[in-house]
């Protein structure tokens, strides 16, 4: 990093704020509500949402520190993602998802009145964080001196999937303009009539606002939202890095965009353009792009192969998956779930997945593997009384003291070593050995050693649902007893 810019960054008390919000369900089935996209491991093993605290890392050096907006289900995902990406952080709790307005309320009613808050989605791809850190510099003398500044995107080719932002007259620093108008999503035809124009952006959502100024502009443009976000806030409580907002005032808050709640209506919004690439990673196709394609058009993710194939994207990272005499495919293979789909209608994902709610798949929120605050677990194999589990626990983590009314359990180590709790007596295992948990028995598992513990879990009984559970201690804050059906 240059002492200019370097020297630039200590001259702005910059707070990155990352949305962590969204379901992703047009990047379905890898991404699904209960795991979206943005936790997925998507690039290089990395997930966006880890991407982009590394990105935002930049600012404020020597101390990196964002504020996280998420919702309960994800919270330890979160965490486990600032570890990842070695950036110093709180994570804001939302009860329920209110979108962007309530969102950016929070973050700017738990600031102080002179940060300037950088917000960025979780999911976008932006691969290089020289040019980011440079847009948002310049960006800067605008917000500092009170204006709302958004960030656009230099389009590449006439989009129907992004909303576009129209420059207006340049500002008196040089570095940004006035935003003349917010254009919706449009039509083919009309998209390559912006793109002639010359003057417009995509809209990238990225937002950088002095936190005094979004407070006055929450209270002028949407005055119920800022007002449940402060009631909400005021109540808040904090445990450790989460920070939860009080419910009854942040469930009775209105759902609504920034775009539409603020933006729109404020007087002094202005515009730093982006030259460098760009992808909200929003659907199948966007994320085929990221992959190199072959002298047919072909692009390969994992085990896949494509062949007399043209212009077929692969998505098999688990097993060999072949596109034989195919064009303009997607193919995205998951352990439980597939998709084929022609890449013209990959935007309609969605509609699959509420199709599949509607009929009350499991597959359309939930994944097979399911993480977990101490780990995860993959459920192998059911039948009618029994389930098969692979469970594995991070060093030094434990499971909650927990009892079952409908279950019984057994446990074989395959690796490492598990401290186990059962009943009044604690018994070590190691590979190769195994255990009973008889129903209705409290019991705890625990990995004491420096590496993964593996094991299989074989539950048998008349109910096996993840509610039949009863917490008696948890280290993650989960010991409040869930009412078991009976």
């Amino acid at each position: 990093m240059s002492t200019r810019k370097t020297d630039l960054i200590n001259a702005y008390n910059i707070t990155p704020v990352i949305l962590c919000g969204g379901a992703g369900t047009r990047l379905w089935p890898l991404s699904r509500k209960s795991f979206p996209k943005q936790f997925v491991p998507l690039i290089q093993g990395k997930s966006l949402l880890q991407h982009t605290l590394e990105r935002v890392a930049q600012f404020n050096p020597g101390a990196p520190h964002a504020l996280c907006i998420a919702a309960e289900d994800h919270r330890f995902l979160v965490v486990e993602a600032l570890k990842a990406a070695d950036v110093k952080g709180r994570v804001m709790l939302e009860p329920v998802a209110r979108n962007t307005a309530a969102a950016m309320a929070l973050a700017a009613l738990q600031s102080r009145p002179e940060d300037l808050l950088l917000f960025c989605p979780s999911d976008h791809h932006i691969p290089d964080a020289e040019a980011f850190g440079a847009m948002v510099l310049q960006g800067c003398p605008a917000a500092a001196a009170g204006a709302i500044v958004t960030f656009g995107v230099v389009p590449s080719f006439p989009s129907t999937a992004y909303g576009y932002i129209q420059r207006g007259t340049l500002n008196a620093n040089g570095q940004s303009n006035q935003v003349a108008s917010f254009i919706e999503k449009p039509a083919a035809d009309k998209a390559q009539l912006l793109l002639l124009q010359g003057d417009v952006l995509w809209n990238a959502g990225i937002f950088l606002i002095q936190s005094q100024t979004l407070r006055e502009a929450l209270r002028l443009h949407a005055p119920d939202i800022f007002k449940s976000c402060q009631q909400a806030v005021a109540g808040a409580t904090e445990d450790g890095v989460f920070i939860r907002p009080e419910p009854t005032a942040f469930i009775a808050c209105r759902a609504e965009s920034v775009d539409y709640a603020v933006l729109e209506h404020h007087a002094n919004v202005a515009v730093v353009p982006f030259a460098g690439a760009w992808s909200d990673v929003g659907s199948w196709n966007a994320v085929a792009e990221l992959n190199v394609p072959d002298d047919q058009g072909n692009r390969i993710d994992g085990q896949g192969m494509a062949v007399q194939a043209t212009n077929t994207y692969i998505y098999a990272p688990n097993r060999p998956v072949v596109a034989l005499g195919t064009q303009d495919l997607l193919i995205i293979d998951t352990t439980d779930a597939l998709l084929v789909a022609s890449s013209s209608h990959a935007e309609e994902v969605k509609q699959v997945v509420a199709l599949l709610e509607t009929k009350k798949t499991p597959q359309a929120v939930q994944h097979r593997k399911v993480e977990r605050p101490w780990g995860w677990y993959d459920s192998v194999d059911a039948g009618a009384r029994y389930q098969v589990k692979r469970i594995t626990v991070r060093p030094g983590a434990k499971l909650s003291l927990q009892m079952h009314y409908h279950r019984a359990e057994h446990w074989i180590v395959v690796k490492g070593t598990a401290l186990i709790t059962r009943g009044d007596e604690e018994v070590l295992l190691t590979e190769n050995q195994s255990t009973y948990i008889p129903l209705g028995v409290k019991h705890r598992l625990e990995n004491p050693g420096k590496t993964e513990l593996e094991l299989i879990e074989v539950q048998s009984g008349g109910y096996l649902g993840e509610d039949d559970i009863v917490r008696f201690d948890d280290v993650y804050g989960r010991a409040i007893p869930l009412k078991a059906t009976v």
